[in-house]
């Protein structure tokens, strides 16, 4: 059951620390260099410290069948993500329609998404969304940046084999299947580092704010792809895992992160390989915004339909 009190409370915490993230950017203590390398630090770091230790449970059989669910569940949405992705924006021309596609394909689940299921569900949240991540980045990989550039097929694996959160969950499984019994000062230097991610997550997410112009973040075609990623996906991984009676639990986490907002890679790839970077920056900016009210919106939904 999702505890509203947590939840609330949760909610408070992300806009307390996006603040101070807009405050020290602001003031000019943390930099746009710095937040380059405070982006690198978390993802390269932080975040697999985290997964890792999430991982460091005791086995059982259905644990290993309800992460296979949550994986293939995770394969299916990025499927139809990439397909609504090719359909929804047939209005929207030039650079602004590949930030937009890309927007559907990829969003910040991994970012901002294990924050928020841990602060949620728990250290089981935790494991399910690590595993759903796997999928999630391999289309960023692979669909998602064929949307700014052709990738091959040795790029993709290249990318994929050497990323340091998909190695994470290599080691996590490998403890978890192995029952390997880690040394406490490790454990507990794994459990600390990883602490870390959601403070550092949301002080940067604040930095991304800081530097947008809030006045023209709002267009019709940002409103229309806030709509898309933060109401109609959610919605209808939520429909169709009613449909499919999809395990409680493994449909929420599937929903919460289905409605995460447009990643800070958005903006990083629409720059890096002549997109409307702007755009991007502004659909990052807004989308995130609106999703500290969408994910409460959704789990309050989880709790009427009893899947939360």
């Amino acid at each position: 059951m999702i505890d509203f009190t947590n939840l609330l409370n949760l909610q408070c915490m992300l806009f307390l620390f996006m603040g101070l993230g807009l405050i020290v950017t602001k003031a000019g203590i943390l930099t746009p260099e710095g937040r380059k390398s405070m982006t690198d630090l978390i993802i390269n770091v932080i975040l697999p410290c985290n997964i890792i230790i999430s991982f460091y449970v005791e086995m059982s059989f259905d644990l290993l069948i309800s992460t296979g669910k949550i994986f293939v569940l995770a394969f299916v949405i990025q499927m139809m993500q990439l397909g609504l992705s090719k359909v929804l924006y047939p209005h929207v021309k030039g650079k602004r329609k590949k930030v937009m596609e890309y927007g559907t394909i990829c969003s910040n689940a991994g970012y901002l998404g294990n924050p928020v299921v841990e602060g949620i569900y728990g250290s089981e949240g935790l494991l399910y969304a690590s595993v759903y991540l796997i999928p999630a980045r391999l289309f960023l990989w692979s669909a998602g940046l064929a949307c700014f550039t052709s990738s091959s097929r040795k790029d993709v694996i290249k990318n994929l084999a050497s990323h340091p959160c998909i190695i994470a969950v290599e080691i996590g499984f490998l403890l978890m299947l192995s029952q390997i019994t880690l040394p406490v000062i490790l454990e507990k230097s794994l459990r600390s580092v990883g602490g870390c991610t959601t403070v550092l997550s949301m002080i940067t997410i604040g930095a991304v704010i800081a530097e947008a112009d809030l006045k023209t973040v709002f267009s019709k075609d940002n409103a229309y792809y806030c709509f898309v990623r933060l109401i109609l996906v959610p919605g209808l991984v939520l429909a169709g895992g009613l449909a499919l009676h999809v395990n409680a639990l493994i449909l929420g986490i599937s929903v919460v992160l289905a409605g995460m907002p447009a990643g800070a890679t958005t903006t990083l790839l629409a720059s890096k390989y002549d997109g409307d970077a702007d755009f991007a920056s502004k659909c990052t900016v807004l989308s995130t915004l609106l999703s500290m009210v969408t994910i409460p919106a959704f789990c309050i939904l989880l709790q009427k339909l009893g899947l939360g």
